[in-house]
This record gives structure tokens, sequence and C-alpha cells, in this order.
């Protein structure tokens, strides 16, 4: 690592922090269903929560017009309702402040021309994909605010997917400050990893739409379905035509994410058992062990968020789980890859 990157790879690596509490904090905004609470967007302004008795009136007022109070949450006092609005309040700050923290130290180091031509594109990337994400959470709140009193899964998994995927290009471009210096590589291998990177991210993805559509709650047995059915007829009942169980079919879609979590599992162990045949680097073995260890913690998460019907914490627990397995995953293809 060279003297003079320290700064950006800090501000970097502060980066990647600031998102995991973002993601950590929207896990519970979504499993306490306060992404609703806030239906309008005031960049500025919408920093400062109600203060007094009338701006909290009138928030609530706000919340009334809309379809989760009219359909879902009609007995809501106001103190119910300053529950579910801390949440989305604080997820909504915290993206600001991320934008804060990225955009003045980016700013800085441009004028004082400290970013490489190479991590100056890369910056810009990180630009574009956090300005998308905050796109994408308001786009996501949108899609309940008409007739459904929820929003989306494929918009929820479109906003989770892309706080994970900037996480993981912003601890890419630290990796690549951090270690400077190329070394051969074998393609084979890479490849493989690459290959288990992409089963991860579809697989983070079906958890996106299994927390869309509460389908955490169904099927709360393992490792067969209801009834002891490895495949439940609902998984294949529910919608209309077959290929929409899959991707809008509560039953459907735990299918997916429960088989997905064994292919995981074993493209992860093939990668590390083929590794053992190779000559490994210091950091290349801790990034195997690692990935394999976080990977067993993930699976036993997922199997008892399951089974004790998706409490809060362990919902919370088992996306944090995905985000330190993507973690593991991105060191690790990066050592094997630079």
């Amino acid at each position: 690592m060279k003297k003079d990157n320290k700064k950006i790879i800090y501000w970097l690596l502060t980066g990647c922090i600031l998102i995991f509490i973002m993601v950590v904090v929207g896990g519970i905004t979504r499993l306490t269903h306060s992404g609703l609470s806030i239906s309008n967007y005031k960049l500025i302004s919408g920093t400062i929560p109600p203060m007094n008795a009338v701006e909290w009136q009138e928030a609530f007022d706000l919340y009334k017009q809309y379809p989760e109070y009219q359909k879902l949450n009609n007995q809501f006092t106001l103190e119910d309702f300053k529950d579910i609005y801390f949440w989305e309040w604080l997820h909504r700050v915290i993206g600001r402040f991320i934008g804060l923290v990225f955009l003045i130290p980016f700013l800085y180091f441009l004028i004082t021309k400290q970013l490489s031509k190479s991590t100056l594109k890369k910056a810009i990337v990180l630009l574009c994909l956090g300005s998308f994400q905050g796109f994408l959470g308001w786009y996501m709140v949108k899609s309940g605010l008409v007739d459904n009193p929820d929003v989306s899964h494929y918009r929820l998994a479109a906003h989770l997917t892309t706080a994970f995927i900037t996480f993981a290009y912003t601890f890419w471009v630290a990796l690549d400050l951090m270690f400077p210096d190329k070394k051969a590589i074998n393609n084979a291998f890479r490849n493989l990893i690459r290959w288990g990177l992409f089963i991860v991210i579809v697989q983070i993805i079906y958890g996106a739409f299994v927390a869309g559509l509460d389908a955490g709650f169904m099927h709360n047995h393992w490792p067969m379905m209801s009834e002891g059915k490895f495949m439940h007829e609902t998984v294949y009942t529910e919608q209309t035509p077959t290929y929409k169980n899959f991707i809008e079919g509560k039953s459907g879609v735990q299918f997916v994410h429960r088989i997905l979590a064994f292919v995981v599992v074993g493209f992860i162990l093939a990668i590390y058992f083929i590794s053992k045949k190779l000559a490994l680097t210091n950091y290349q073995s801790k990034g195997l062990n690692l990935l394999v260890i976080i990977l067993g913690f993930q699976f036993l998460l997922g199997v008892f968020t399951i089974l004790l019907q998706v409490p809060v914490w362990l919902g919370v627990a088992h996306q944090v789980g995905a985000f330190f397995l993507l973690s593991a995953m991105t060191f690790t293809l990066h050592r094997f890859s630079k």
C-alpha cells in the first residue's frame, strides 16, 4: 500500500462501513414495515424530523392519505406512527450522510489532484452508483403509495442489490489501492470464483424477493416445505402462467431461495477444495477460509430464520450475513484477480 493512497483508502472503507449500516437499518425498516411512513421526499428539510406536536400531527395526517394507513394501519395511533416513522427517517438520513461523506472528500481529492486517472474513473462510477441507489429508493417507495400498500418486490430487489453492488465495488476500489502490485493469475480458477460471485448475487436478489413478498412467513419447516414435501404444490399453482410462480409467487420464490442456498454452498465448497491443489498466498488462503466460515453461519441463519418465522432480529442478521458473504467473496476474487 502506497503511503499517498492511505487517505483515499480510509475514505473508501468509511464508505463501506456506512453502506453496511445503511443496509442494516434498511433491513430493520423493511421488517418493521416502516418504509411507507414518509410519503414525500424533501432533500434538505427532510433531514429534520417533526419537532413538535403540530408537525407530528401534520406528518400523521399525510400518512393517512395513502393506502398503507387506509387498508392496513387505520387503527394506528400517533405513537404507533412515530415508531415506524423513526426507522424510515433514519434510513433516509444515513443515505444523505453517505452522499456527503462521498462527495466532499471526492471534491477535495479531485481539487488537490490526489486521484490517479484510474481511481478517478472508478470514483465517478461510484458516484453514479450512489445516485442511482438514491433514485431507486424513491422509486421503490413510490410503488407503495398508489393502490397496493406494499412496495414492488422487484423495486425492493433492485434497491437492495444496488446497495450490495455499490458496497462491493467500493471495497474493490479500496483493495486496488491496498494491493497495487500485479501478480500472475490462474484464469480458470479466477473465473470459477467469478461464477461463485454471480450466484451469490442472484441469491441476494431472491432474498430480496422473499423479503418483498413476505415469503419467509410461509413453509416454516426445514429441510422440507409444509406437509413434509420437497416441493409443495403451491410452488407451481399460486400464479399463472407457471413461470410467474418463481418470480412473483410466495411459495415459488421461497423454493428458489431454498434451492439456491444449496447451490451457493456447493459452489463455494467446490472453490475451497479445488484451491487446495494450488499454491496459495497468505491472503488467498485467508480469504477462502473466511469465505467458508461465513458461508456456514449464513446457511444456519437462513434455516433458523425460516424455522422461527422471521423475527426481526434474525431477519436482519440473515441480511447482514449476506453482506459479509459478499464481502468475503469480493476479497477472495480480488486476491485471485490482481
